[in-house]
């Protein structure tokens, strides 16, 4: 059996090379078949245009794709066109995967004035770009009853240091008021996909992907200045809100037998700093 990576990013890459490490064969879609590395078999395909043939035992397929930038057209052809096309093909090449699972995001939930959201909760961000991941949601979950969604929080870890660059770069800055923050390391996001797609039977349609503490970015910020022994960022006003005002439940997925490595900031953030030589005291 083969499963199918849609979107051979950073993220899709290490879920590609953990299921791989399993001993699954993986195939991989990128536009830049080259840049996937051995151990998933690349194929060219840009997932906004109708795709090649897939793998005829292709039984479980993962939709990792992103935009490239904050457009509504760079959302709609990432997001929804790309899950089309997706589908699509599967249906084209009388394919019957047990598992399609889409990568999604909690922005879609948009501003809940910093209480607690669930998958019960009603996702209904005015925001367009956010509006258009909850179409693509709609377009898998309406097309077919094995398709899961995994809404991810913020994602950090390797390569994704944009609170620690602004810390040491002197650009950060203290929230006037509390700003809640949800986020996850970059390699529970990916042991969190392997594990919805290989090791749970009947999946829930929905799940929240985010670490076991919701946190204020104040405190975020605060912790890495100490970590890497800098002053404290000035107090003002909060230079983003992307995260919105929400607090991000993951009990569902945790309850499905699924442990995060990095179960708050603290750990996530103390393994990204030790990979750039700074160690905790």
């Amino acid at each position: 059996m083969t499963v199918l990576i849609a979107g051979c990013g950073d993220l899709g890459t290490e879920v590609g090379l953990r299921l791989a490490a399993r001993g699954e064969r993986v195939v991989g879609l990128r536009r830049s078949a080259e840049r996937i590395p051995a151990g998933i078999e690349g194929v060219a395909a840009d997932l906004t245009q109708p795709l090649p043939p897939l793998p005829p035992d292709t039984d479980v397929v993962v939709i990792a794709t992103a935009a490239g930038d904050r457009s509504e057209a760079a959302y709609r052809s990432a997001y929804v066109e790309s899950t089309r096309n997706v589908l699509d093909a599967l249906e084209r090449d009388g394919l019957h995967p047990r598992r399609i699972l889409f990568v999604s995001s909690t922005a879609v939930y948009g501003d809940f004035d910093g209480g607690l959201v669930t998958e019960e909760s009603p996702a209904e961000s005015a925001a367009p770009t956010a509006r258009l991941i909850r179409e693509a949601e709609q377009v898998l979950l309406g097309r077919s009853d094995r398709g899961t969604v995994l809404r991810l929080s913020g994602i950090y870890g390797p390569g994704r240091t944009r609170l620690i660059d602004q810390v040491k770069g002197g650009t950060a800055v203290l929230p006037a008021e509390p700003q809640w923050t949800n986020r996850i390391h970059r390699d529970d996001a990916a042991a969190a996909i392997v594990h919805l797609v290989m090791d749970v039977d009947s999946p829930a349609p929905v799940y929240l992907g985010s670490d076991e503490l919701p946190v204020d970015l104040g405190e975020v910020l605060l912790f890495l200045a100490g970590e890497l022994g800098l002053p404290h960022p000035p107090r003002g006003e909060a230079t983003s809100n992307r995260g919105g005002a929400r607090r991000v439940d993951s009990s569902l997925l945790r309850s499905s037998g699924f442990s995060f490595t990095y179960p708050t900031y603290r750990e996530g953030y103390r393994a990204v700093l030790a990979g750039h030589g700074v160690r905790h005291p």
